[in-house]
């Protein structure tokens, strides 16, 4: 009998909810502005550069920068949600990352292209952190690998579709500026869309108070050191992937469109297998027997890039992208999987963000520095393989039934 009544009770909390559907879709909406401020600037590189003076360097910082906020502004997000709640946050993030969007309209005056490039940074940063944390909180246990299948291909499909369309939309608009400010109307839709699920996952939480705890960040945690390890050096492979492909090959002699295309076909195989890993992930509890053929397939792209990048630049790109696209939603997986609480997972992400994105916001900006010394990009993509071998060797120790993070 009391049973039943404890299954009333939970049905009648849950109806308070908005449907699974729409939470789906309006965090979909939200996921598909997380990479665009990122993606949309490589395919235009070389044009922001010669039109502001700018080094490699200082262009891959226009990629490293929401990283690194991604990464330091991780803490302040996990507490922001437990100040006024995720779907709140997440409301306030969206609107910073339509803002820093918007901005670029500006971006001929530096102050207005890494200023809207911070704040979007922000925006980027808050969500990131607080969506695993959501996803833990108001949807099923058994759909949290399908659910964030679905963010990560809406993330993905995101920076495909910006990377495809920053040299055209440059053309369309007749400055680069118009092309990455005009993404600004994605955000407001992402917007628009969370608005009212905020409001009524807010009521929900409201009325049904979950018991505060004092727990910190889990720095002494060995499970999510591992976890940090692992996304750092996965973090650093993709956000300079994604930065230095379609300015290596327009080096090559690529017209601007086709490496432009290059990218997109890298971030787009990941729509592929970063929904694929997710869901397997219901099924599959041993996470090696995912997480190493993902890398497995990232090392094959880079040792292609490094020794033949003539020969096949369409197949080792996409082969890249497969493995990424797998490496890094597994890892939001992870994010979930290892925490016993949706308060654990949001205390496990932001302490995995702050030291991955931290460190992996220096990959473009390092990598970037490498190209300016050297002259040519083989050194980046011999680098970033032995990174994928470190990762390996991480995510060999993803044994299942590893301490969880309380």
């Amino acid at each position: 009998m009391s049973d039943h009544r404890t299954n009333d009770h939970r049905t009648n909390d849950q109806a308070s909810l908005p449907p699974i559907w729409l939470m789906a879709l309006a965090l979909v909406a939200v996921s598909a502005n997380l990479r665009v401020a990122i993606a949309s600037v490589p395919p235009l590189a070389r044009t922001i550069a010669a039109d502001l003076d700018l080094s490699n360097a200082w262009i891959g910082a226009l990629t490293g920068l929401p990283v690194l906020c991604m990464g330091l502004l991780a803490p302040a997000a996990q507490r922001l949600g437990a100040r006024i709640g995720s779907a709140a946050s997440v409301q306030i993030a969206i609107v910073a990352v339509f803002v820093g969007v918007l901005l670029r309209w500006a971006g001929d005056q530096l102050w207005a292209l890494y200023g809207g490039t911070l704040v979007a940074g922000f925006g980027i940063a808050v969500a990131g952190t607080l969506l695993p944390r959501l996803v833990k909180a108001v949807f099923p246990p058994e759909r949290t690998g399908t659910i964030t299948g679905l963010y990560m291909l809406a993330m993905m499909g995101g920076a495909a579709t910006s990377s495809a369309l920053s040299v055209p939309l440059a053309a369309r608009f007749g400055s680069w500026q118009g092309s990455l400010a005009s993404w600004s109307l994605l955000a407001a839709v992402g917007a628009l869309a969370w608005a009212p699920v905020s409001v009524r996952i807010s009521r929900y939480k409201a009325a049904n108070p979950v018991a505060a705890t004092r727990h910190g960040l889990p720095w002494r945690h060995p499970t999510a050191w591992l976890i940090a390890a692992y996304l750092a050096l996965q973090s650093w492979q993709f956000y300079s992937s994604l930065a230095w492909i379609a300015p290596s090959y327009v080096a090559r002699g690529w017209d601007p469109t086709a490496a432009g295309y290059l990218l997109s076909a890298f971030n787009g195989t990941q729509l592929i297998s970063g929904l694929i890993g997710p869901v397997l992930t219901d099924k599959i509890r041993d996470h090696r027997a995912l997480l190493m053929p993902a890398a497995s397939l990232g090392l094959i792209g880079m040792l292609g890039l490094l020794l033949a990048p003539d020969t096949a630049a369409w197949v080792w790109v996409c082969v890249l992208g497969l493995g990424q696209g797998a490496g890094f939603s597994l890892g939001l997986v992870l994010l979930v999987d290892y925490a016993e609480t949706p308060a654990g997972s949001g205390r496990l992400t932001a302490m995995a963000f702050f030291m991955s994105y931290t460190i992996a916001s220096f990959g473009p900006t390092v990598t970037g520095a490498l190209r300016d010394l050297t002259g040519d990009f083989q050194l980046i993509w011999l680098l970033m393989a032995f990174m994928t071998l470190v990762q390996m060797a991480l995510a060999m120790q993803m044994k299942p039934g590893l301490a969880k993070v309380p």
